[in-house]
């Protein structure tokens, strides 16, 4: 039988393995929640700090989903065809996001920027017409009173 406990330590799936990545995903949390706090007091004036403090935190939480997908989703003791199978289409997922995103900002900016038309259209004010039923009735009436006259 101990032999067996030794073989399942080895394996992954020990208790001081889980206790080691919850502690590991504790600290990381913390230092995290740490970061957002001091954040509050810093100026909003003072972008670059802010803008560091906000990449640090994508760094401490990336790390995190490392742990909890090798770890808890048993992927760090599968073959490497498995994990490639999960990473490649998460990372083209990902780069198709940021370049949506990225073109869909540089089509508004060209649009803003580059399009007369555009901004002078949006400062005209437009009458509205009347469409429909009741606007082909009212003039209905109105060629029944001319006629009438």
């Amino acid at each position: 039988m101990s032999h067996t406990a030794e073989h399942n330590e080895h394996a992954g799936g020990g208790t001081k393995e889980i206790i080691r990545i919850t502690v590991i995903l504790t600290v990381l949390t913390i230092i995290e929640l740490i970061i957002g706090f001091w954040m509050i007091d810093i100026p909003l004036s003072s972008v670059g700090v802010r803008l560091a403090l906000k990449g640090t935190i994508v760094i401490l939480m990336m790390a995190k989903a490392f742990y909890i997908v090798a770890y808890f989703m048993h992927l760090k003791h599968e073959m490497k065809n498995l994990i490639m199978t999960i990473v490649v289409p998460l990372a083209l997922f990902i780069w198709f996001i940021i370049a949506f995103l990225y073109d869909g900002n540089s089509f508004k900016n060209l649009r803003n920027t580059y399009d007369p038309y555009f901004k002078e259209q949006s400062t005209i004010k437009v009458e509205k017409k009347e469409h429909g039923a009741a606007g082909k009735h009212e003039g209905a009436k109105e060629e029944g009173k001319k006629a009438s006259h």
